[in-house]
């Protein structure tokens, strides 16, 4: 294409052009330079991203048929000169307004060739010009211009600095940076170095400045301000180059040492293979994985699985994403304690030392616990025993399974299940996800290291369900012992034998256990603590321990009886004592306060001081108000422990009858008082009352506290009393408590947690107790500390009750049997009585 539109020119970029010859000032003829030719009109070219310099050959493309067009006429023309010039924006048009005021005129040497569109062209740069005016036309801007030549300057000492300077700074800058060397090589051989100014476009031409920079040293004419900041670019550029040189050091003298102890480590593996030191990794990993074996005893299923995996593992390469689950896979399978047995202990006596020296009180589970070690030793083990520790919080579920592993000498594992929902939890993942593992019970039997531990599976009455699936049932075959001697987690899927393992599960109530894993399971209740075994558990176990965990001497703080007494009246009132350590806490921050800041020794807690250290008791004295008619106290269970209710009836002249409930009574509770207030009206003439009174008055019963949810049937008697007592206007005897289930019929059916409500009866001073006849097993079973000076009337019927709490009913003619009591008898200690599925509370134990 070029070779048809142009005409081929090939000139020496030094050659001067042909002029008219011109007298110079001697009068003699010369020949004038291309300089003193160069049209005073040019069209000019753009250019970027940086500027020309005068005296370089330059190769240029020219693109576009616009431009094409213009290169034509350049051609054509005598001097062959086009203007090079900068353009502000390349984003931009190629408008006047776009372009730098100065460029340099450029001589077009050569067009070498090219495409339909476009072509390379050589030019070579002569001079600078300034812009006077610029025009766009259809061929590209024209434009009028002024040159500014080089001049002869004499060589004065201040250009001869600088140009010494500029060439030093050459220099170093080729030492630093070899890319620059070849062009200043040959510049320093063709180049006059006594030329200041073709010495600084030089040098400009070399730097990595911006473009705007380097129009700057383009547009300043004058030879000494331009060398100056020349010299500061190159300056900047030395800089750059030596901190480049420096980082490529540092880069490459890392990587020398690490390629070092690369080869180093290479030589020294080949070194200890060849003198059989070490193996290769996937050959250590199987010998590894071999040795564990050695020491199991796997199932048939298992040793295929094994043996399987191992042929697969040696087939692998280590880069293999395989070879990473396979090797995952054989460490889980190997690390797993199979056939790995601890020797149980069944010495009775120490197993008593053990549970004595852990607990205070507790004896009825003691005794079950030694019962459940003694069955061990005669049967010669326990497989297959699961027991749930149900009571409430504080009372020393988790540390009672502690100590039945301390006294079988079996390693003892806990976990929490409360709030699990993900069946994989159980059971584990299945080996096609990334990063799956074997469920809970597992990964317990390798932290514990033998395959008979005790594990405590902690709050397993909060256990939940989501989309995940069901943990609950996941855990009944865990917890059956008829399949988990074959238990096949998900990730292993391989039987392993948990018929060994000791499960002891944790609860704080029934009622939220599905009723098919509660049947595996051997329930033992803890039901609480009286105040004197809380005295004594403070004083043996949590002031010595706090003291410690305080850092205070043994025997640095004591506390008195009373003061313990005061602490768990006013302030750890709860089941168990977990308030109470608490409350010992702070004093001990106290003590360790006084302590650290005046020295103090001996510190004595009396009854005086609880308040100054703990503040305000946080219960007042829960005392049962003088009785009043309409007013009775009941017996209450939750599940935080036993509570009293003090039910109120009223009773209001009104056209018709009604009858209203409150206090936040559940279902079950609503229907205990509808049939408490059926019964009674049904038996009104029986109880001299008039026959119309319910059609004549509006009765209100109240059960405080009225923040409080409460349910259960158990507080049938006691409404039925507390209306009885409204219509006699007649108080039932002093510090008389009651509880039992009433039909319409007037029975009086059994109840739960008989141990919870004697116990809530003592703390607030109750003496005469209400119970259900087919309840009076499960009293004389209580420990005799709790029955001491209790008057109980067992009832059968509900006249029974009123026998009890009034007398013989006014309107009753017939001899009525006489209630069974049970006075202070003591009986031996015994199980408690498992709660039937009822909540309430008072005020100071919200039913949960």
């Amino acid at each position: 294409m070029a070779e048809e539109q142009f005409e081929i020119v090939d000139e020496e970029p030094d050659a001067p052009i042909a002029t008219p010859t011109a007298a110079d000032d001697s009068g003699e003829a010369g020949v004038i330079l291309a300089s003193e030719v160069l049209p005073s009109t040019l069209v000019l070219v753009p250019i970027g991203p940086r500027p020309f310099f005068p005296g370089m050959p330059v190769p240029l493309q020219v693109i576009g048929p616009e431009r094409l067009e213009m290169l034509k006429r350049v051609l054509s023309s005598p001097a062959r000169a086009v203007g090079l010039v900068l353009v502000k924006d390349a984003s931009a048009s190629d408008e006047p307004e776009n372009l730098y005021s100065v460029g340099v005129a450029a001589r077009v040497l050569k067009v070498i060739g090219g495409d339909v569109d476009r072509v390379q062209v050589l030019v070579h740069t002569l001079s600078r010009f300034r812009v006077d005016a610029a025009t766009k036309t259809p061929h590209g801007v024209v434009a009028n211009v002024t040159y500014h030549h080089p001049r002869q300057h004499p060589a004065t000492v201040e250009l001869r600095a600088y140009s010494l300077a500029v060439i030093s700074t050459l220099k170093e800058l080729m030492q630093v940076h070899p890319l620059y060397a070849e062009g200043i090589r040959a510049f320093f051989a063709h180049s006059n170095m006594d030329d200041p100014g073709q010495l600084a476009d030089f040098a400009a031409t070399l730097t990595t400045a911006e473009g705007a920079e380097l129009q700057k040293v383009l547009e300043t004419f004058d030879v000494r301000r331009r060398i100056d900041r020349v010299l500061g670019l190159l300056k900047k550029e030395l800089e750059v180059a030596l901190l480049q040189q420096k980082i490529n050091k540092q880069i490459e003298e890392k990587m020398s040492k690490n390629q070092r102890e690369f080869f180093l480590r290479e030589q020294l593996k080949e070194i200890k293979k060849e003198l059989g030191l070490e193996k290769e990794g996937k050959d250590a990993e199987i010998e590894k994985f071999a040795a564990r074996l050695e020491k199991l005893v796997l199932n048939a299923e298992a040793r295929r699985a094994v043996d399987d995996e191992m042929s697969k593992l040696k087939i692998l390469e280590p880069l293999s994403p395989e070879y990473t689950v396979s090797r995952n896979y054989l460490d889980w399978l190997t690390v797993l304690p199979w056939g790995k047995l601890s020797r149980d202990s069944y010495d009775l006596e120490r197993a008593r030392r053990v549970l004595d020296r852990d607990h205070f009180g507790l004896q009825d589970v003691k005794d079950r616990i030694l019962e459940f070690i003694a069955v061990g030793k005669v049967k010669g083990d326990i497989s297959g025993s699961i027991l749930c520790l149900v009571g409430p919080p504080g009372v020393g579920k988790t540390s009672v399974g502690r100590s039945i592993a301390n006294a079988l000498d079996r390693t003892f594992f806990r976990f929490s299940l409360g709030g699990m929902r993900d069946e994989a939890e159980i059971k584990g993942h299945r080996r096609t996800y990334i990063g799956a593992i074997p469920g809970k019970f597992l990964q317990a039997l390798k932290s514990a290291g033998t395959a008979n531990p005790v594990l405590m599976l902690d709050e397993i009455d909060k256990i939940g369900a989501s989309f995940q699936g069901d943990p609950a049932s996941a855990l009944l075959e865990v917890l059956d012992p008829e399949q988990n001697s074959s238990f096949r987690d998900h990730y292993l899927d391989v039987p392993f034998d948990l018929s060994n393992v000791l499960f002891i599960a944790t609860a704080n109530q029934l009622d939220t256990i599905p009723a098919p894993l509660l049947d595996r399971m051997e329930t033992i209740r803890l039901s609480g603590y009286i105040l004197e075994e809380k005295v004594e558990i403070a004083r043996r176990y949590l002031v010595p321990k706090q003291a410690e965990k305080h850092g205070l001497a043994k025997g640095a703080v004591r506390f008195r009886a009373e003061a313990l007494r005061a602490i768990i009246d006013g302030y750890a009132r709860e089941a168990g004592v977990r308030g109470l350590e608490g409350q010992i806490k702070k004093i001990m921050r106290k003590a360790a306060m006084a302590a650290a800041t005046w020295g103090t020794g001996r510190i004595v807690v009396g009854e005086r001081a609880v308040e100054t250290y703990l503040g305000k008791p946080l219960f007042t004295e829960e005392a049962i108000e003088a009785p009043a008619p309409g007013v009775v106290t009941g017996l209450a269970w939750t599940s935080l422990g036993g509570a009293t209710l003090q039910i109120e009836a009223t009773a209001m002249l009104a056209k018709g009858k009604g009858f209203k409930q409150t206090g936040q009574l559940g279902e079950v509770m609503v229907e205990s008082s509808e049939i408490a207030y059926s019964f009674v009206m049904a038996n009104l003439k029986r109880l001299g009352a008039e026959a119309d009174f319910f059609e004549t008055h509006f009765v209100h019963l109240h059960v405080p506290a009225g923040a409080t949810k409460k349910d259960g049937p158990s507080a049938g008697v006691t409404m039925a009393t507390a209306l009885v007592s409204m219509i006699e206007r007649r108080a039932v005897r002093e510090r008389l408590g009651m509880t039992g289930e009433l039909t319409l019929q007037g029975r009086v059916l059994p109840i739960g947690g008989v141990k919870e409500k004697v116990i809530a009866a003592r703390r607030v001073g109750l003496v005469r107790l209400i119970l259900p006849e087919a309840n009076r097993k499960d009293f004389e079973e209580l420990p005799d500390y709790l029955r001491a000076d209790l008057e109980v009337t067992f009832a059968r019927h509900y006249w029974d009750v009123y026998a009890a709490a009034f007398g013989a009913p006014t309107g009753d003619t017939d001899r009525r049997r006489a209630p069974r009591r049970s006075g202070s008898r003591r009986a031996g200690a015994a199980t408690g009585a498992e709660p039937a599925p009822e909540t309430a509370a008072s005020s100071r134990n919200p039913a949960q």
